[in-house]
């Protein structure tokens, strides 16, 4: 049993795998990337069932500006449809929303409806929901770094629970588990602050393929890990 419980508060995913399900069908990449996000709100709705409180989704990383821009455009238009077609939905499931990253790349217009879909949800009272969207570990250590030095804070006086409060997603929990579908075993630049203690699931399963039996396995894996946090 793990030293805070079952099941996790918190769960992070990096949702990798979804150009090579498309490939592995003979499909263009987009078609793989809509599969993953049809697949958000199922898995959501899965582990809010299971008890899990925060859910974190890596969806675009500050690094993914460098594939081709015919792509880059397509994801930021799913991005936009997702926003327009899931926001009630969520809403109507109790769903919080909440952005992780940079907005000032992203057109005013989506920039405007990630406000209102976090605005609508924000006094919602069931899952937490964090989009990760043009989102870096490294990015948000710096972007918090520079909030600190606007707000004249004095050196003396910081410390880790102050730096976090200047992180993407103040008062959220670090996760507990973070899994990354998709058969790599790396962070990707995934919440490189908050995952110090987190225990780490790997699965080959593709994530537009990522559903029940997946979620019962990975969860069921960290039911069994000791979390000392450092300690005996």
């Amino acid at each position: 049993m793990s030293s805070t419980g079952y099941p996790p508060q918190h769960v992070a995913i990096t949702m990798d795998g979804n150009g090579r399900w498309a490939n592995e069908r003979g499909l263009p990449r987009m078609a793989g990337h809509k599969a993953g996000g049809d697949n958000i709100r199922p898995v959501a709705n899965m582990f809010s069932e299971h008890g899990v409180k925060y859910l974190t989704l890596y969806a675009f990383s500050t690094e993914n500006w460098s594939r081709p821009g015919s792509e880059v455009s397509g994801l930021l238009g799913l991005l936009e449809q997702k926003i327009d077609r899931e926001t009630q939905a969520f809403h109507h499931d109790n769903v919080r929303l909440i952005h992780l990253g940079r907005t000032d790349r992203l057109s005013e217009g989506i920039a405007r409806k990630v406000k209102q879909a976090v605005d609508l949800t924000g006094n919602n009272t069931g899952l937490t929901l964090c989009l990760a969207f043009d989102y870096g570990g490294r990015d948000e250590i710096v972007r918090a770094t520079r909030r600190i030095v606007t707000a004249g804070l004095p050196p003396d006086g910081l410390d880790e629970a102050l730096f976090a409060r200047y992180l993407d997603g103040p008062g959220i929990p670090d996760p507990d588990l973070l899994i990354r579908t998709g058969g790599e075993s790396r962070l990707s630049n995934f919440l490189l602050w908050q995952v110090a203690y987190s225990e780490l699931h790997f699965t080959p399963v593709l994530w537009p393929d990522f559903g029940a039996t997946e979620i019962e396995e990975a969860l069921s894996e960290y039911r069994t890990r000791q979390r000392r946090f450092g300690g005996v």
